[in-house]
C-alpha cells in the first residue's frame, strides 16, 4: 500500500476520486470518468469490501458475476498466503515468516478488507523485532486511517509511534511522521498546531504516499496564514525558499498569500474566489470549509481595522472591491461574535476599532478564575463541615 517515492498511494488516490464522485459540486460528465476509474481500480484489486459499499451508497451498480469472481480470487489468494505462512513457520526463520504475515497484511489492505488487514497487522508485530519495521506497520495502518477518514484510529497510530520513537528510530521516520500527523490535525481542524508540523517538515519532506508535493505546500499555506502572526508569516511562509520555488504552480495561490501579506485586499478577494473552489473539492479540507471561510475572513478584516482607529465602511469596501452593504453585513456578524474589536456607527458611516488591552484582559480573567476558585473552596467547606 506505500507509494512510491514521488508516488500517491494508489488507495489514496482511490479514496479522493471516491469522494469527488458523491460530491453534490462535480459535473455528472465528470462523474462518468471518475465512475469508470474507481470501477477499474476496484477491478484492479479485487476489492469486494468497498465494492460492496459502493454499491449500497448507490455510486456502483450491482454486477453479482463481477462479485463472485472477485471473492473467488480473493479466497485463492488468502489460501496462498496461509500456505506460505505454514511453509515459512516449518521450513525457514523467523524472518521469513515475519515476511510472509506482512504479504498477508498488505494483500488484505490491498482488496480493502479493513478488519482483516489491521488483524494482520497486529500478528506481524508480534514478529517483528526492529523499532523501523514495527514503524512501518504503523505507518500501513496510518494509510488505512486516512483511506477510511477513521480518526480515531489515526489518533492512537499516531500515539503509538511516538511511542516506538522513544525505544529509538531513524529521522526519516520521525520527519515523515510528521506530516501525517499534521494531515490529522489539519482534518480535524486543528490548524495552528497542523501549520507547526508541515513547516518544520518542508525541507525534508518525503511522504509522496499521501500527497504530492504541491498539495503539501497548498495545506501549509492554507494552514499557516490563519495560524501564524505578519512576522511569523513572512520569515517561515512568503520568504520561505521551498514555498517560493512551488507556490505559482499553483493556482491563485501565490497571489492569495502576497495580496494579503502585501495588504493588497482586492487581489486577495478575487483570489480567495478562485481558491474557495479548490478547498471545497478537498477530501480533507471540505468539511471545515465554512469555518475556514470565516477564519481568513477574520484574519484579513482584523489586519485592514489594525491600522485605523476609525474608518469609513465607504472606504473599507473599496479597499475589498466589494459593496458596502456587503462589508456592514459582514462585519456585523463577525463583531457580534467576537471575532473583530470594533463598532459600527451606522449613522457616520464609520467604523470605530476597540483594541482589546491586554494586561486588562488578563487582569479580568484572574478575577474571574478568583471567584470560581474562593466559591468552590465554600462549597467545600460546608461539606466538610457536614
Amino acid at each position: 500500500m506505500e507509494g512510491q517515492e514521488g508516488t500517491q498511494q494508489p488507495h489514496l488516490v482511490l479514496a479522493n476520486k471516491r469522494f469527488l464522485l458523491k460530491h453534490p459540486d462535480v459535473q455528472d460528465i465528470e462523474k462518468v470518468r471518475l465512475k469508470e476509474d474507481v470501477l477499474a481500480a476496484v477491478k484492479a484489486d479485487d476489492m469486494v469490501p468497498l465494492y460492496e459499499t459502493l454499491v449500497a451508497e448507490g455510486l456502483l451498480e450491482k454486477d453479482q458475476s463481477l462479485l463472485e469472481s472477485m471473492r473467488a480470487k480473493n479466497e485463492d489468494e488468502a489460501k496462498k498466503h496461509d500456505e506460505k505462512i505454514a511453509d515459512a513457520e516449518e521450513n525457514l526463520g523467523e524472518s521469513e515468516v515475519r515476511e510472509a504475515h506482512l504479504a498477508k497484511s498488505l494483500f488484505y489492505i490491498q482488496i480493502g478488507d479493513k478488519e482483516k488487514a489491521l488483524e494482520q497487522l497486529k500478528v506481524t508485530e508480534t514478529k517483528t523485532v526492529a523499532v523501523g519495521q514495527k514503524m512501518d506497520l504503523v505507518f500501513y495502518t496510518l494509510q488505512l486511517g486516512f483511506f477510511y477518514m477513521d480518526f480515531d484510529l489515526i489518533s492512537k497510530s499516531i500515539e503509538k509511534a511516538k511511542n516506538l520513537f522513544e525505544e529509538g528510530g531513524d529521522w526519516e521516520r520521525k520527519n515523515r511522521l510528521k506530516v501525517y500527523e499534521g494531515l490529522y490535525c489539519m482534518s480535524t481542524r486543528n490548524f495552528k498546531k497542523a501549520s507547526n508540523l508541515f513547516l518544520d517538515s518542508i525541507s525534508t519532506f518525503t511522504t509522496y504516499e499521501l500527497f504530492p508535493y504541491d498539495t503539501f505546500i497548498f495545506y501549509t499555506v492554507l494552514a499557516s496564514i490563519i495560524s501564524l502572526d505578519r512576522v511569523s508569516l513572512k520569515q517561515k511562509v512568503v520568504d520561505a525558499p521551498e514555498i517560493l520555488t512551488v507556490i505559482g504552480k499553483i493556482p491563485y495561490l501565490s497571489e492569495f498569500l502576497n495580496s494579503l501579506y502585501d495588504c493588497r485586499y482586492k487581489s486577495f478577494f478575487s483570489a480567495f474566489a478562485g481558491l474557495t473552489e479548490h478547498i471545497k473539492l478537498d477530501r480533507y479540507l471540505h468539511p471545515h470549509f465554512r469555518y475556514y471561510m470565516r477564519e481568513i475572513r477574520t484574519v484579513v478584516y482584523s489586519q485592514f481595522l489594525e491600522s485605523y482607529k476609525s474608518v469609513t465602511i465607504e472606504a473599507m469596501a473599496k479597499a475589498f472591491g466589494v459593496t458596502v452593504e456587503f462589508i456592514d453585513l459582514e462585519l456585523s456578524r463577525f463583531i457580534a461574535a467576537g471575532k473583530l474589536h470594533c463598532k459600527i456607527d451606522k449613522v457616520a458611516g464609520v467604523l470605530e476599532t476597540n483594541r482589546p488591552d491586554a494586561k486588562n484582559a488578563l487582569y479580568q480573567a484572574t478575577i474571574k478564575q478568583g471567584d470560581f476558585l474562593l466559591n468552590r473552596i465554600q462549597k467545600l467547606s460546608r461539606v466538610i463541615d457536614l
